[in-house]
């Protein structure tokens, strides 16, 4: 038996999560409902101004949250990330070895990751990013033993912005191939697929065993509109694909076979965070002896529960006869 089910790589992002409205966002000049990257000048003004409001902080980043979401399942998992040597830093790391993940993360002098998510009455989402130190992960974080004691790694489709985290994905990616450990890759957000269409392509016809991304991201890389197509058109690549659509479910592809995943109604309150819970889902699933179908199923559950709630945690770790309850 392996150690790991799943060994993640990506950005580490101290998320701070509060309730606020449109004044506040007027007042410290975020654009409403998308993603903006700052500095740290203007992060550390942001910062300052969330001062007497209430604050919730978890240990973030995209492929992170996958992987505290397997371990919620009871699933067996690593991470390879940066952080600084600054209080965020340290809470980090100690928050996902609290969740029995395996992080051998030495700080780094500088300033850690952090995300202010700003969610109004209409559960939109508007963040505002400052990658501190993660930026610099590099291939001297990425470790050959670790990797081979895992089933999967999950990488973060982030990461494929940066040079030096380009070039820490591709190691990781490569060391994985050479131990006979299978890759899942998350394509993370279309925007990359402007930057990054070419190497997303090379290796979703190479090394890639698991593609996850939404209906948005898979036209932008296929072309083709139908969901059920730009499936069938990724998986003429890629040995398995699971491609989220919201509300109404979510495709897997498995052995030429599309599966359909039924949607779980739900009233938002915030989606931060359920396309990762998704994914953790499906991996804890296919490395647990599930169907396809039912790590789907677990997925679109688990994904559902996050959209209820106000950030990216299921906040417990569940049995696995409430396993088999969400599967029912």
């Amino acid at each position: 038996m392996k150690s790991y089910n799943v060994y993640g790589i990506g950005n580490a992002i101290t998320d701070l999560q509060l309730r606020t409205d449109d004044a506040f966002l007027t007042a410290i000049g975020a654009d409403k409902g998308i993603m903006t990257l700052v500095d740290e000048t203007r992060q550390s003004d942001v910062l300052q101004a969330l001062d007497g409001h209430t604050v919730n902080r978890c240990s973030g980043g995209s492929a992170c949250n996958t992987i505290v979401g397997i371990a919620d399942f009871g699933g067996r998992a690593a991470y390879a990330c940066k952080v600084g040597t600054d209080d965020f830093g340290h809470h980090y790391v100690e928050e996902l070895r609290q969740f029995g993940i395996a992080v051998e993360v030495p700080p780094a002098p500088g300033t850690s990751g952090t995300c202010v998510v700003l969610i109004t009455p209409d559960a939109q989402r508007t963040m505002l990013t400052n990658l501190g130190i993660s930026s610099q992960l590099s291939e001297a974080d990425v470790s050959e033993s670790e990797i081979a004691k895992a089933e999967y790694i999950y990488v973060e489709g982030y990461l494929f912005a940066g040079d030096t985290t380009r070039a820490a994905a591709l190691k990781a990616i490569d060391l994985a191939s050479r131990n006979g450990v299978k890759v899942a890759l998350t394509v993370s957000d279309p925007f990359l697929i402007q930057l990054c269409r070419d190497i997303f392509w090379q290796l979703i016809e190479g090394p890639v065993d698991l593609l996850f991304c939404n209906h948005e991201e898979a036209r932008a890389l296929t072309g083709v509109d139908d969901p059920i197509e730009c499936a069938r058109s990724i998986h003429r690549h890629a040995e398995n694909v699971a491609l989220t659509l919201g509300k109404n479910g979510s495709i897997i592809m498995h052995q030429n076979e599309a599966i359909p995943i039924e949607g779980v109604s739900i009233k938002a309150v915030d989606t931060t965070g359920a396309g990762d819970m998704y994914a953790a889902g499906v991996l804890y699933g296919v490395t647990n002896g599930l169907s396809w179908q039912q790590a789907g199923h677990l997925g679109s559950h688990a994904a559902a529960r996050i959209v209820a709630q106000l950030g990216a945690r299921l906040g417990r770790r569940f049995s696995p006869i409430e396993i088999l309850q969400l599967l029912s």
